[in-house]
């Protein structure tokens, strides 16, 4: 009997033509033979729509994007559990393919949870902790973690003590310095800062996205990445290397330009690759990881491993970083899609036994 997937895609955040790059790509992926594929759209007003049962996969983002023809589940989102006919749609997972704030935060994982259906990925808390940066490092450091120097504020201390955070920022980092919004990814927002007029130009553009922002002390070093893949029991990828023409890796590079080279596997001694494969574990552990993670982590020219973050919903289209590093570790992209959804259930199943059994 077909699985009935669910693909919740779209979102308020600015990660919103993100998400539906990955959507478009992710119905590429899935056998139409063995799922039942039923488009969920969130605009990026918010309104959720829901779309008729995807008979074969999309050749453009276009077709994901539901006009005012269609069912908008504004008033009430969980009707897309409702088919035309007012009966329940029971889907067999939720396939959540969204980016940033609203998505990949835990909010949207709160309300399956709620609704209690089964879905991909991670949880309220490491969505939460995975998503802020700040608490993120904050678990590393407890979990022992190499990272960084780095601090932190929010907007109201910014507008009353200025001074008082440049001059912290100069006392206790270097520069360069890379100013971050502590709730965003896929690098909007991000700038690195050379002097104190920078910074504080880099300050005021991360607070357009977010009311708490990170500094962090700039370090020469390589940017290595792996994928996590599993629940309880957790797989690593093998490591790819980022090479940036720009600075750094910032949102240009990801998604437009096309400019960033990835190596893939990445030049690195036996005992690096060992090393960065337990802190990918150890960092997915940290945060109460399911289903996926790709984790960050620079590498100087001594060999010296420190983390940067871990990305609970990384970019999911076949040319991401993510997909890239299983299919160089012998996991194709559908294949990967596959695993994803029976983690998903997998996890959902243990968490009735725990929660819902009866006496």
């Amino acid at each position: 009997m077909k699985k009935r997937i669910g693909l919740l895609y779209g979102g308020k955040s600015a990660e919103h033509e993100v998400s539906l790059s990955t959507a478009r790509a992710v119905t590429g992926a899935l056998n139409f033979e063995e799922y039942e594929v039923y488009p969920i759209f969130i605009t990026s007003d918010g309104e959720w729509r829901r779309g008729d049962r995807l008979e074969k996969p999309v050749s453009a983002i276009e077709e994901l994007q539901f006009g005012d023809n269609t069912s908008i589940l504004e008033n009430n989102i969980t009707d897309f559990l409702i088919d035309k006919n007012g009966n329940e749609v029971k889907f067999d997972v939720i396939f959540p393919l969204l980016h940033g704030t609203n998505g990949e935060d835990g909010t949207v994982q709160g309300l399956l949870e709620v609704l209690n259906l089964p879905y991909v990925g991670n949880g309220v808390l490491a969505s939460s902790a995975g998503m802020d940066k700040v608490v993120m490092k904050q678990l590393f450091e407890i979990a022992g973690l190499p990272q960084v120097p780095y601090t932190y504020f929010i907007r109201s201390e910014w507008k009353s003590e200025q001074q008082a955070i440049i001059e912290h920022c100069e006392n206790t980092l270097n520069w360069p310095m890379f100013v971050k919004p502590a709730n965003l990814g896929s690098s909007v927002g991000i700038s690195k800062a050379a002097n104190r007029e920078q910074l504080v130009k880099a300050i005021e553009v991360a607070l357009q996205y977010d009311r708490k922002i990170v500094v962090e002390q700039g370090i020469v070093a390589r940017e290595v990445e792996l994928a996590v893949l599993g629940n309880d029991d957790p797989e690593v990828s093998v490591p790819g290397e980022i090479k940036p023409v720009t600075d750094f890796y910032d949102y240009d590079s990801k998604y437009k330009d096309g400019s960033t080279a990835l190596i893939i596997p990445a030049e690195l001694p036996v005992e690096t690759v060992a090393s960065l494969k337990e802190l990918a574990k150890r960092a997915f552990k940290a945060i109460d990881g399911s289903g996926l993670v790709r984790a960050d982590f620079f590498v100087t020219a001594e060999n010296n491993v420190y983390i940067n973050e871990v990305n609970t919903m990384p970019g999911f289209t076949p040319v991401s970083m993510y997909p890239l590093l299983w299919q160089h570790t012998d996991v194709s992209y559908p294949e990967l899609i596959d695993r994803l959804i029976t983690l998903a259930i997998e996890r959902y199943e243990e968490k009735q036994q725990l929660h819902y059994k009866k006496d």
